[in-house]
């Protein structure tokens, strides 16, 4: 299953909203999951990521997708380029 990890806070209007619009994505064919992280929960998060929130990564270890809003077209390069699960 393709997987995303959105780094959040559960006070963040933008969070929720980049969270929408992700889910937004799916199709009966493109499914994924995400992963909501509050980075409030850990200081160094915080120190990571602070005012960048939301922050989105396909993978956690590789280049965020996009902060603060949706950039609809990395999230779908990054799709494409990863194996689909129904």
């Amino acid at each position: 299953m393709i997987r995303f990890t959105l780094y959040s806070r559960s006070y963040c209007h933008l969070c929720d909203d980049l969270l929408d619009a992700l889910n937004a994505l799916q199709t009966e064919t493109v499914r994924f999951a995400v992963e909501v992280i509050d980075v409030d929960a850990d200081p160094a998060l915080v120190e990571r990521f602070d005012e960048l929130v939301p922050v989105l990564f396909g993978d956690p270890a590789g280049p965020e997708l996009c902060h603060y809003f949706l950039d609809e077209a990395a999230v779908r390069a990054y799709l494409a380029a990863s194996p689909v699960s129904i």
